[in-house]
């Protein structure tokens, strides 16, 4: 029994074989496009609240169910300051 010599692939259809399809890098390339400028665009807007600042203490936020502000309400309507009620 004579085996028929397998004949040699081209080099271009070796290499097609291990690429991604066309569809795949095209919706890569508009993912990538999208982030560029949406990352453009919140560059140039700045930050989102300009005088907002971290709370300076050690833990970032302390446990005490103040969310960073030290317990101090100030001055806000609807607050009743150790009234009880």
């Amino acid at each position: 029994m004579a085996e028929a010599p397998l004949s040699p692939r081209p080099v271009g259809v070796t290499a097609r074989r291990f690429l991604p399809p066309p569809a795949l890098c095209g919706f890569l390339l508009l993912l990538v496009l999208l982030f560029g400028a949406s990352y453009a665009v919140g560059t140039a807007s700045g930050p989102v609240a300009p005088g907002m600042h971290g709370t300076g203490g050690t833990g970032g936020g302390g446990g005490d169910g103040t969310s960073g502000t030290g317990g101090d309400t100030g001055d806000m309507p609807g607050m009743r300051h150790g009234s009880g009620e």
